[in-house]
């Protein structure tokens, strides 16, 4: 806002995911078919901004210049598709090993010999049997979700499946049942472990995919051998390098017919962990430049209106206008009593409605219809400021009193701090609702038992009255 740049241009990198509250003008030189996309595009103009154009003078509106005729596209409620985004390499990767275990288990199992977690060879050890093999892979798997972190906001919905999984005695035995679950709800959460190489883990991928087509004695089998080979032979050029000079002979080895003739799963996984760190040396292709010499020929401009994006009505504005100024003026007696979830009085109430007349930020019509829509003033006031954290905890402590609480019941009672933090006030229906849906589906009645649950809403309750005189 204080200093340029005050044009930022970008190509699918600022167009979703990112809140800058001061942007006024958006240029869209794209086309867009995808419902989802072209709002979450829009959406980057909504953001609102306090006092943008000076003391006072908020954000209220933005401009979306559109040379692609998206505006148009979307205004006539076409057909629109949200695509297939691809999936990321790392979930192909999880997904990948859990068939590759589920394929060996059923190898195993078929021919009287069990497969469990224990020792896996070292990393570039070269695994002797089946068994080691399946037991490295669900080491790695168990590895990788013991490293996400269930405070990350894309884990914590899954935190109860995320813990189970860290325990290796849980990748004992994978039934179809826990293979479906990994695969849908744990595959593709963030973990942090360390930084890999996007070549090497592009060639585990390649290499995976040849231990599933050998095992299941498809015919792809063969234009992933041919991959190999070919990478092998990129890599036998780079046999300068002491590195690659050290695994030479494996590189020759892996161009000839004979290796192939008798490869097995162990010998297929030794070329991934022996080879997978080199692979980054290959030289990238070079890509010659396409140069073109396009005009563009420049319509004339009209605006379009697009269906269930409306305007900002005259008590939207007072709502954030009013958010702003009570924000600003949370010493005053009657917000701080709200923040504190102490009780009101009739005072305080005529005190908040003098104070929001008085500072011209609405009409005596919009504060009346704040008080109408709201339940009462006090209530439409809480919901701007929100209710001060500490406040928020010890209004939920008298439920907790006397009982050791879960782990899900700690997360869950968390949630509801968020929301009174944020909000100032809960209904009961919303314990119903996502996130708390997110972690059981029958929300509160799913994490508490009966009586606890009268508690709680009694609780929150008891929030709501302290804004109501």
């Amino acid at each position: 806002r204080e200093k340029p740049p005050h044009i930022a241009i970008s190509v699918d990198m600022l167009d979703t995911g990112i809140d800058v509250p001061e942007v006024v003008n958006l240029l869209f030189f794209k086309l867009v078919r995808s419902k989802t996309k072209f709002w979450q595009m829009v959406g980057r103009g909504t953001r609102l901004s306090p006092d943008l154009f000076g003391p006072g003078r908020d954000k209220e509106f933005f401009y979306l210049f559109d040379y692609c005729q998206n505006l148009e596209f979307f205004s006539q409620n076409l057909d629109t598709t949200d695509g297939a985004a691809g999936e990321p390499l790392g979930q192909r990767l999880f997904r990948t090993r859990l068939e590759l275990i589920a394929e060996l288990d059923r190898k195993l199992a078929a021919e009287g010999r069990g497969g469990a977690v224990g020792e896996a060879p070292a990393p570039f050890g070269d695994p002797e049997s089946e068994e080691e093999l399946r037991r490295a892979l669900a080491e790695r798997l168990q590895r990788e979700v013991a490293a996400m972190n269930l405070e990350n906001f894309v884990v914590r919905p899954r935190r109860r499946l995320v813990e189970n999984y860290t325990k290796p005695e849980a990748w004992l035995k994978l039934s179809p049942e826990k293979l479906t679950e990994l695969s849908e709800e744990v595959a593709g959460l963030p973990s942090e472990l360390p930084f890999e190489a996007e070549e090497a883990k592009r060639f585990d991928l390649l290499l995976l995919y040849l231990q599933l087509a050998l095992l299941r004695a498809e015919p792809g089998f063969a234009r992933l051998r041919d991959q190999a080979i070919s990478l092998a032979g990129l890599l036998e050029e780079k046999s300068a390098i002491p590195m690659v000079r050290q695994q030479l002979p494996l590189i020759q080895d892996l161009q000839t017919e004979e290796w192939w003739a008798d490869a097995t799963l162990p010998m297929l996984e030794s070329v991934r962990r022996r080879l997978r760190d080199l692979v980054r040396l290959i030289d990238k292709r070079q890509r010659r430049p396409i140069y073109t010499d396009f005009e563009d020929e420049m319509g004339f401009e009209a605006g379009i209106e697009l269906p269930g994006l409306t305007p900002a009505t005259d008590f939207e504005r007072f709502r954030n206008k009013a958010r702003s100024f009570l924000r600003a003026h949370q010493d005053h007696l009657a917000i701080r009593k709200l923040r504190l979830n102490h009780p009101l009085t009739p005072t305080d109430l005529a005190e908040l409605e003098r104070i929001l007349a008085e500072s011209g930020i609405g009409s005596p019509a919009d504060v009346q219809r704040a008080k109408e829509e709201s339940q009462g003033l006090g209530l439409f006031v809480r919901s701007l400021v929100g209710l001060d954290r500490a406040a928020a905890k010890e209004a939920l402590a008298g439920f907790l009193d006397g009982r050791t609480p879960s782990a899900n019941q700690i997360e869950f009672v968390n949630l509801i701090v968020d929301h009174l933090t944020e909000r100032g006030f809960m209904p009961a229906t919303v314990l119903y609702d996502s996130p708390f849906t997110d972690l059981n589906p029958h929300g509160v009645e799913g994490v508490f038992p009966s009586e606890q649950v009268d508690s709680l809403i009694e609780a929150l309750e008891a929030v709501r009255r302290r804004a109501v005189a």
